[in-house]
């Protein structure tokens, strides 16, 4: 005899995981920097030096004066002379009118008369120390520099972001499955 039978076959339902991983990206782009130096200003006053050298005295030392200096000189010395000779006249003059004291009046002005001064000789062509007169000013130098702050510029850029999140796909592989068999 046979006894019936049944056969029940299953099958079961497979899940499907697939995951996609999620992704970040951070792109740092690079500031932008602008540095500008302004020259300095600088000022320069400068009042030149001055050198006065005056050889007036050293040349007149040496009998190399200017005409001026010679045509006074020559009218100072011509009225000392004529004052002197006022001077020597009035005096020989004082000493004729006295030729009764016997003095021998007219001797001792022929005498003074043909003698003449006494010659003196120097060097002439050397003159005195100190007659060159020198004056310097040095002059003055003032500088005034200043300096000016440069200038900066900077920016800066914001990172680039970009995210891709995590995805998670669930699903059925296999749906589940009952197959019965009669026999």
């Amino acid at each position: 005899m046979r006894i019936p039978q049944i056969r029940i076959q299953t099958t079961p339902a497979q899940i499907e995981i697939t995951t996609q991983k999620g992704q970040m990206l951070i792109e740092q782009p690079p500031g932008e920097l602008q540095i500008e130096q302004p020259q300095a200003t600088v000022n320069i006053t400068r009042i030149p030096g001055k050198l006065t050298i005056d050889q007036t005295q050293a040349r007149a030392d040496v009998d190399l004066k200017s005409i001026r200096k010679r045509i006074e000189e020559a009218a100072q010395m011509g009225k000392q002379d004529l004052l002197a000779g006022i001077a020597r006249r009035a005096q020989e003059g004082e000493e004729l009118m006295k030729i009764e004291n016997g003095f021998g009046a007219i001797s001792s002005i022929s005498r003074r008369s043909s003698d003449g001064p006494k010659k003196e000789f120097n060097i002439g062509w050397i003159p005195r120390a100190g007659s060159v007169k020198i004056e310097y000013d040095p002059g003055k130098l003032e500088v005034d520099a200043k300096s000016n702050k440069p200038i900066i510029n900077y920016v800066m850029n914001k990172p680039n972001l970009t995210y891709t999140p995590s995805e998670v796909i669930v699903g059925l592989r296999q749906y589940a499955d009952i197959k019965i068999d009669f026999e």
